[in-house]
């Protein structure tokens, strides 16, 4: 494998940014992912939901902004290596060496890690049957709205993702139902006096306790935790948003400081306790660390810039505005 200037761990649209500014200073750039697409969170948990945060956009559908910022983190070419982790980074002469769980050996001279929340997973409702069904009416997620459509959905969870999900299904859906283990939530309170409003009807002190269907799940047994009774609720699909566990994995060990899961940085530089080896975006903290896109965009081009400097001490660290260059895009 050849040596590139920077590796980029993850292809979110952190990662994705990154990219594209690495490549703008003419650094050689490679993005490895461990899932089989990129644009991160934005594709795999919430693609339907609208992001109002991002600047230059009063609203974009989170799919729809993942399309936009993996255009850009492409347009210099970067090397794209999906499905793959990266496992051990091995420091070398020329800089480093991530080993990814394949075996193959990925020669860097400096590594910008852009991992997110790290590798995340749905938590699981916990009840028998609940893998046979995942894909079979049974998901963690929303991924496409018109799967929904004239269907009828039960949605198990109190958070902003619930809450969400069931504003946004209900005018495609033959029916919404809200299932949550009690009457307190944890969504904003206009999303709840929302739902609330919207003929969605809420089954508050239930917790889901069997599933049943044949090909595809039909219905679902719940109990009132404060009467005991159980009651059985026909569905053709259920939403389980009830949390995500996520973990650093394999980067928990590459000799980087770590804080409840996140990589300590420098406030100003991002990087790590390693030279070369920076962090940003939702994986990175340092004291008033705010996870927003936005941020972590911000903290790309400085992780950039940095390691441009590394790579060639005359560079300038700041190479001027972008509307002043001739790219060739």
């Amino acid at each position: 494998m050849r040596r590139v200037d920077v590796t980029i761990v993850g292809g979110g649209p952190v990662g994705l940014f990154a990219a594209f500014y690495a490549g703008m200073r003419g650094m050689s750039v490679r993005i490895l992912d461990s899932l089989e697409e990129l644009g991160g969170q934005l594709v795999a948990l919430y693609p339907e939901k609208y992001v109002y945060d991002m600047p230059g956009f009063p609203k974009i559908l989170a799919k729809h902004l993942a399309s936009e910022m993996i255009a850009q983190g492409s347009a210099f070419s970067p090397e794209i290596v999906l499905g793959v982790t990266a496992e051990t980074l091995h420091e070398e002469s020329e800089g480093y060496a991530i080993v990814t769980q394949d075996g193959r050996r990925w020669p860097t001279r400096t590594v910008i890690v852009s991992a997110g929340a790290g590798a995340f997973s749905p938590t699981k409702l916990g009840v028998d049957r609940e893998g046979e069904f995942e894909g079979r009416g049974l998901s963690y997620g929303v991924r496409h709205t018109e799967d929904f459509r004239d269907k009828r959905v039960a949605i198990v969870g109190g958070g902003d993702s619930a809450f969400d999900w069931c504003l946004h299904l209900h005018p495609v859906a033959r029916s919404v139902t809200l299932i949550h283990r009690r009457d307190q939530f944890r969504a904003h309170e206009e999303s709840v006096r929302r739902v609330r409003e919207s003929g969605v009807e809420m089954k508050l002190w239930r917790t889901v306790q069997a599933l049943r269907g044949e090909e595809r799940i039909q219905e679902i047994e719940m109990e009132n935790s404060q009467t005991g009774e159980r009651e059985i609720l026909p569905v053709d699909a259920l939403v389980v948003t009830i949390g995500f566990k996520s973990s650093l994995g394999p980067l928990k060990d590459w000799g980087l400081g770590i804080t409840r899961n996140q990589i300590e940085v420098h406030p100003t530089t991002f990087e790590t306790c390693r030279k070369g080896v920076f962090a940003v975006g939702d994986v990175c903290a340092y004291e008033n660390k705010l996870k927003l896109i936005a941020t972590g965009v911000g903290e790309a081009v400085t992780a950039v810039c940095v390691a441009k400097t590394y790579l060639d001490p005359g560079a300038k660290l700041f190479p001027g505005h972008s509307s002043d260059m001739d790219l060739g895009l």
